[in-house]
């Protein structure tokens, strides 16, 4: 078998996860970061703007096939890269629809697929009337660049956005109303496919937000019944197929107290919500991904225990780097596997993150949060 080279562009924590994997396979692995001194600078190969069509076909010229830490290229990159017979995986016409809220809201709506009630918006009166069919209260969405809370607005009169109807052209031109769903929990469902078709699912797993930002992942979600577990994996697969998805996809949902699921986000690469999976399954999403993208066989994505836990390591302040308090959290709580991302210290930055596996889950989270917490204050 030829060895592939795989391309990675951007340099965040996402293609950071992915050189172990791509080291234990013998894969080589290539990124195209941002800036110097990025999380994956280890394997940072080129510096450049990907926003630039230039920089990244001549990154694309060494590798073989190109994918992604992040959603944010632009299309009309991908899309010529494409032309010119580049391998981009996942490919552009698949990646359009994580890009733009609305385009996917659409397109999951022509698979009939399970959705909070939505509106696309260009008018204040169109979002006043939206607001009041649906009791008085709707989640407002920017269709492109929001992430991690940004974006996203509770609003009861279109004045509560009167900022984002004026700048609405550079926001894509129309913006996404949408229900806010009376939810008992949230889920996310990751899943892999290669371009052979192959396709894997991991367990369920519920997460837990803390001011728009996961800060909890339980794997696999708690009191889940097969129904559900089911359903969740068909969607996911309804999805990756009906939208042309090769790699790692992520399907945030809301279930409601009827047990409804309700897809709210799609993300297509490596996620928070499967970091998990480094220390909790037989193959983490980040070897999965480069399986799938390299169109390898995928690998076994049972749980390695009965339980596990990730807690995110949010930046508390501009000094707190965590780093500085490995050695008592390793001490006092040898069980947790503690991961860093290298990243410049700053308030509500994602810098690390804790797992730990255990029979139950409710053990597990308790390990996690103490680990988390001596990192965080020592």
């Amino acid at each position: 078998m030829q060895i592939p080279r795989i391309g990675v562009i951007g340099g965040g924590q996402l293609a950071r996860m992915m050189v172990p994997p791509a080291v234990a396979l013998g894969l080589e692995l290539h990124v195209l970061a941002e800036t110097d001194g990025s999380s994956a600078a280890i394997a940072a190969t080129a510096v450049g703007d990907y926003n630039q069509f230039e920089v990244v076909r001549d990154f694309a010229k060494t590798v073989d096939v190109i994918t992604f830490d992040h959603e944010h290229v632009p299309l009309t990159i991908l899309e010529r890269l494409e032309a010119e017979g580049f391998s981009v995986q996942p490919p552009a016409k698949a990646l359009a629809f994580a890009q733009n809220k609305l385009h996917m809201r659409a397109r999951l709506a022509q698979l009939n697929l399970p959705m909070p009630a939505w509106r696309e918006i260009h008018t204040a009166a169109q979002l006043d009337e939206f607001i009041a069919q649906h009791g008085g209260v709707a989640i407002l969405k920017t269709p492109i660049g929001g992430y991690d809370g940004k974006g996203v607005r509770v609003i009861r009169s279109s004045g509560d956005a009167a900022d984002w109807f004026e700048n609405i052209e550079r926001l894509g031109g129309a913006l996404l109303a949408e229900e806010k769903v009376a939810f008992t929990r949230e889920l996310a469902q990751l899943s892999a496919r290669n371009s052979s078709g192959d396709f894997a699912t991991w367990s369920l797993v519920e997460t837990r937000q803390e001011n728009g930002v996961c800060s909890v992942v339980i794997s696999p979600a708690p009191n889940a019944n097969q129904t559900t577990l089911d359903h969740a994996a068909q969607i996911a697969r309804t999805i990756s197929e009906g939208l042309g998805v090769t790699g790692v996809l992520a399907v945030e949902m809301f279930e409601t107290s009827d047990g409804r699921l309700l897809i709210n986000e799609l993300a297509m690469r490596p996620h928070n919500s499967g970091h998990f999976s480094i220390d909790g399954s037989v193959t983490s999403q980040f070897e999965q991904h480069l399986r799938a993208v390299a169109n390898l066989p995928l690998g076994d994505t049972s749980s390695t225990a009965a339980a596990a836990v990730m807690v995110n390591l949010l930046g508390v302040d501009d000094s707190n780097d965590f780093v500085r308090h490995f050695d008592k959290a390793m001490r006092e709580h040898p069980s947790a596997k503690l991961h860093t991302y290298g990243k410049t210290a700053r308030s509500g930055r994602k810098m690390g993150h804790v797992t730990v596996l255990d029979q139950t889950s409710a053990a597990a989270l308790d390990v996690a949060q103490a680990a988390a917490e001596v990192l965080r204050r020592g």
